[in-house]
């Protein structure tokens, strides 16, 4: 099945006043992995954000991250889903919309997120796994930093 996610940006009018800019499904949905669907919601380049105008980076974002900014994305792991250790260097937040979800560590440690569960994720080695039966949908806000140099070294 497919990934839809509806997203809704506010801006502001001429006169200032809020106004909603984009309401529509987001259309860059990608899989890296069998299994698993992906779409990025929202993304920025600088820190702290810059709010003038419109600037929606998102259908360019083709890595996790983006330099010296964020990017807002939501994830669809079906169950059996491919495994794929990864590190990323950022500073991740993640929230569990729906369904259940294992987060298995570099050591096998494995703990089971479930819906309304969140996680700070700190530049760790992991991989997303899911022996349920239901899809697991999970948002994530990444914010890119670099990692400690030992652990840029371990690669």
């Amino acid at each position: 099945m497919t990934l839809e996610v509806r997203r809704v940006v506010t801006g502001h009018d001429k006169n200032g006043k809020a106004r909603v800019i984009i309401d529509e499904l987001s259309d860059n949905v990608i899989s890296r992995r069998a299994g698993q669907q992906s779409t990025v919601i929202w993304a920025t380049d600088q820190t702290p954000p810059n709010l003038e105008g419109l600037n929606d980076l998102s259908p360019d974002v083709k890595s996790t991250t983006v330099a010296n900014g964020t990017v807002f994305r939501v994830s669809r792991f079906e169950p059996g889903v491919a495994p794929r250790n990864h590190r990323t260097a950022s500073m991740d937040y993640a929230v569990v919309l729906s369904g259940q979800i294992d987060m298995e560590l570099d050591d096998g440690e494995v703990v089971t997120l479930r819906a309304g569960d969140v996680l700070v994720q700190r530049g760790t080695v992991h991989n997303w796994t899911n022996p349920g039966t239901e899809p697991c949908i999970i948002a994530f806000v990444l914010m890119a930093c670099p990692l400690p140099e030992q652990l840029s070294a371990e690669g």
